[in-house]
This record gives C-alpha cells, sequence and structure tokens, in this order.
C-alpha cells in the first residue's frame, strides 16, 4: 500500500457502525452448514499473499477499512470504472494507494471451486481476509460475524470528501467522527492501533516533520533524509518500527513523540486520550482484546 493515513481510522470505526447486514442476520458459524470449506480457504489464500510480500497484509486490512468507510462493508470498493459506475477505486483516498484487489480475486475464485458454486458474498471476503492477514502478521485471532451482503451503491464523491486532513487537530478528529456517529475517545484510540501496520508517503507527513513541535528532533531529522521539502512525495516510511507486525509500538511511538502523522501524535499531546493512550501502551494483551471488540459488532 503506498498510502495510509487517518483513513484507516475511520474505516474502522464505519465498519464497526455499519455493517452491511442486519446485526440479527450475521453469525459467526454461517459457513459451518454452507460451505465449511471456506474459511480455511481464505486462510490459506491470505497466507501464502502475506508470505510471499509481507507489506501484503497491511494492504489486504487497509483495503478492507477503504471499502467500510463508505456505506458500510459492502464490498462496493470492489467494482471498477465503468460507463455507468463512477468507481471508489478513482477516489483520492484510494487511487494509487488501495491495493491487493488480485488477492480478492484470488480468493473469490478459490471458494468457488471449493464450494462449487458461488455462495460466498466479496464483503464476507473481504472481512476475513482482513482478519487473517493481521493474525498472519502476530495478531491473535478472533471470531468475525458473516453473511454479509455485498451491494452495488458506488459513492466515489463520499469517498473522496470524509476523510480529514492528516494535520488535524483532536478535536477536529472527533467532532468529524461524531458527524457520522456518535463515537468515543476509547473508541477512536484503540481503533488508531490500526496504524501499527503499513507505510505512509512523504507527501503525508511531510508537514509534521518540517513544521510540528510535539515531534522527537531526532526522529524528525532521520525522516527528513527520506523526505525533502521538496519532490520525493512517494517515498514511503513506516507508520511504525514494526510495520509488518501488529503489536503495540504505535503507541510507543506516540508517548515518545515519534507518531508519524501529526493525526496520530494528538492523541498523545496532553490533553484528554493521553492516558488511555498509555494503558495500550502498557498493556498489548488489552489492546488485542479490545481492538478484536470494536472491529465485530
Amino acid at each position: 500500500m503506498n498510502t495510509i493515513s487517518i483513513l484507516a481510522l475511520f474505516v474502522l470505526i464505519v465498519f464497526s457502525i455499519f455493517p452491511a447486514s442486519s446485526a440479527s442476520a450475521l453469525s459467526s458459524s454461517y459457513y459451518n452448514r454452507v460451505c465449511p470449506e471456506v474459511l480455511p480457504t481464505i486462510k490459506r489464500v491470505v497466507e501464502e499473499a502475506v508470505a510471499q510480500e509481507r507489506r501484503m497484509g497491511a494492504s489486504l486490512l487497509h483495503l478492507h477499512f477503504h471499502d467500510c468507510l463508505v456505506n458500510g462493508s459492502d464490498a462496493s470498493i470492489l467494482l471498477d470504472q465503468t460507463s455507468t459506475i463512477d468507481s471508489e477505486k478513482n477516489a483520492g483516498p484510494n487511487a494509487n494507494s488501495a491495493r491487493g484487489f488480485e488477492v480478492i480475486d484470488k480468493i473469490k475464485s478459490e471458494v468457488d471451486k471449493v464450494c462449487r458454486r458461488s455462495v460466498v458474498s466479496c464483503a464476507d471476503i473481504l472481512t476475513v481476509a482482513a482478519r487473517d492477514s493481521v493474525v498472519a502478521l502476530g495478531f491473535p485471532s478472533y471470531k468475525l460475524s458473516l453473511s454479509r451482503r455485498s451491494s452495488l451503491p458506488h459513492l466515489r464523491k463520499l469517498s473522496d470528501t470524509i476523510v480529514p486532513s492528516n494535520s488535524e487537530d483532536l478535536q477536529a478528529i472527533l467532532t468529524n467522527l461524531r458527524n457520522i456517529q456518535h463515537i468515543n475517545q476509547s473508541f477512536l484510540v484503540v481503533l488508531s492501533g490500526a496504524h501499527t501496520l503499513g507505510f505512509t508517503q512523504c507527501r503525508t507527513f511531510r508537514p509534521r516533520i518540517y513544521n510540528d513541535t510535539n515531534i522527537d528532533q531526532a526522529f524528525a531529522s532521520h525522516l527528513r533524509t527520506v523526505c525533502p521539502q521538496v519532490g520525493g512525495d512517494s517515498y514511503l516510511a513506516p507508520l511504525d518500527p514494526t510495520p509488518a507486525s501488529f503489536d503495540g509500538r504505535y503507541f510507543s511511538n506516540l508517548v515518545s513523540k515519534k507518531g508519524l502523522l501529526g493525526s496520530d501524535q494528538v492523541l498523545f499531546n496532553g490533553g484528554e486520550t493521553d492516558e488511555i493512550v498509555t494503558k495500550y501502551n502498557d498493556n498489548q494483551k488489552k489492546l488485542f482484546i479490545d481492538f478484536a471488540k470494536s472491529v465485530d459488532v
């Protein structure tokens, strides 16, 4: 994934609030009776993809989140551009950023083959692939509620406008989230832990390393060697020191004033969320438990 930004956080939140199917219709055992081979097949393909390229784990996670940002988890991000579809793939936050489509295509082909018919929604495939990708990168496995439905609505314009700037302060972020749904600070912080995976482009963190004061100066100086003031927009930097492992290093970075994005560092900047960040920095097990609960409601 070329660019991972505050978008990951917002899609996580929207995913938790707006599942594509009604909660009463979802079941963790749904495919046990429909086609028992579905989950093992998805896991196999995801593990193969991550083994070939560790970065793909973060890409599959964020592909799912990008989808869930708009109209819930409905796989609409998979729709290609046509004369009647203004594809979400071409939205600003997704163009040249969302990746892993070929892995999803392979999963769909493989599950249709083992089930001998098309019984698995693309929305479920994206959901399970996201779970299996973080598990492949060190996150404890957790159950998912399944039987989500894919849908045709495509909302590129919403994709273009819903995501705030990476430089917004904490109150601006919370206000934006509350415009979507009522969100509390704890929910915001735990879901921000998704930024323990992947990389982001120079253009997304340049303002922070050259202008911000709430940043470790040695950290900023190092980043300036890979992200010049002019040019190099697509140069990559990891969101935390272990970008291919789901762990608590994201929160350690914040405590040390080494959050790569300004919209991450505001979570630990002398404000109301400092205590929550400290909790997850001190207790990775608690982070895992709360994160899993938050992404499958």
